[in-house]
């Protein structure tokens, strides 16, 4: 069992519920991504938005094939059509698509960015791991993980795999909301958009169609931040037999939406809490819980309260405290950066490359 504790204390506050949250994150998520913006524009990020791109040949695998091992999911397709978001400094692109759920019937927008890794021939044949990467605030119509690289999450990876802290993750954005007006708590709430399935099961589902995947849940993890963070932590434990890990930040651990209308049952199948119990009395799969909080938010608490009830058999917890850091991106990325990124890089799998490629 592991629990883990940095940083010092924080001030008596309690972060607010996060449907009160929803227009404060919403604001900070634009201000971030603009202010990410300007820096990007000025680095002609954006100069060829919207231009066709592709992230590398999408085939099916051969199952004769002894260079592809057992682990590895090639792409089968069909091959998604993807426009450039961003390019990157180092040369890495930004991709968007439009994802139409073939289990949830929800159409949304998903951004994909690969490490430089992926186009390596050394790695031609090597699976990578996925980091599906949730937002806060509104959540719809974008992702401003995606949408907002002076955040800071793709080059937080590229640096951290470069000095061996983290895994050369592939980051998939996929929006959390299916309008502007609600939030849906990452899950199906009964007669609405069933956005727990969109998340779980047609975003992973478009991964292996297009990209190098593992085919067990070693190779992926879920982060979010704030109402974002809820839905991953969210997902992890109510599917541990698909996803290992995840990164939470500035995040409740029950339901609140006023869609479930008072649907307890409902509810209850969705919530961290009584999933979290649910795993232990089953003795398993194992996942690895890694919680974010800056010492400038309130919300300390939750997640303590959540670790020390929860922190058993399976359920392994770790909290990165961010000195000075506030409910936003920005912040959460510094936290990956000191030791988010490499905690779950530890328990997840890495890409094996071929020396005979190089």
């Amino acid at each position: 069992m592991q629990h883990d504790q940095q940083g010092g204390p924080t001030g008596p506050a309690v972060r607010p519920r996060r449907r009160r949250l929803l227009l404060i994150c919403g604001a900070l998520a634009l201000a971030l991504s603009a202010g990410g913006g300007v820096a990007a524009y000025r680095a002609d990020l954006f100069g060829d938005t919207g231009e066709p791109i592709s992230f590398g040949k999408t085939e099916a695998a051969d199952p004769a094939d002894p260079v592809a091992g057992p682990d590895i999911r090639m792409p089968t397709g069909p091959a998604a059509r993807f426009v450039r978001q961003a390019r990157l400094p180092d040369g890495t692109e930004i991709g968007k698509t439009t994802l139409k759920g073939g289990r949830s019937g929800f159409t949304g927008d998903v951004w994909v960015w690969v490490p430089k890794e992926y186009n390596d021939p050394a790695y031609a044949r090597s699976a990578f791991p996925v980091l599906i990467s949730l937002p806060g605030g509104r959540g719809y119509p974008n992702n401003y993980w995606g949408t907002g690289p002076g955040l800071g999450l793709q080059q937080a990876v590229t640096e951290g795999a470069k000095a061996g802290r983290s895994l050369p993750f592939v980051l998939v954005m996929p929006v959390i909301n299916a309008d502007t007006k609600h939030h849906f708590d990452g899950s199906d709430i009964p007669g609405q958009p069933r956005m727990g399935t969109w998340m779980a099961e047609d975003v992973p589902d478009f991964v292996r169609a297009n990209f190098r995947t593992f085919t067990s849940r070693d190779g992926w993890a879920f982060m979010g931040s704030s109402s974002g963070g809820f839905g991953a932590l969210k997902h992890v434990l109510k599917h541990p037999d698909r996803f290992k890990a995840v990164i939470a930040s500035g995040v409740d651990t029950v339901p609140d939406s006023p869609l479930w209308k008072g649907n307890r049952r409902a509810m209850d199948e969705n919530n961290p809490e009584k999933l979290a119990e649910k795993l232990i009395r089953a003795g398993g799969p194992d996942v690895y819980l890694n919680f974010q909080i800056g010492t400038k938010e309130g919300g300390r608490d939750i997640a303590e309260k959540f670790m020390r009830t929860f922190t058993r058999g399976p359920v392994h917890t770790r909290l990165q405290v961010i000195q000075d850091g506030s409910h936003n991106g920005k912040s959460y990325v510094r936290g990956m950066r000191e030791g988010s990124l490499e905690w779950i890089s530890k328990v997840l799998l890495a890409p094996s490359p071929d020396p005979g490629a190089r």
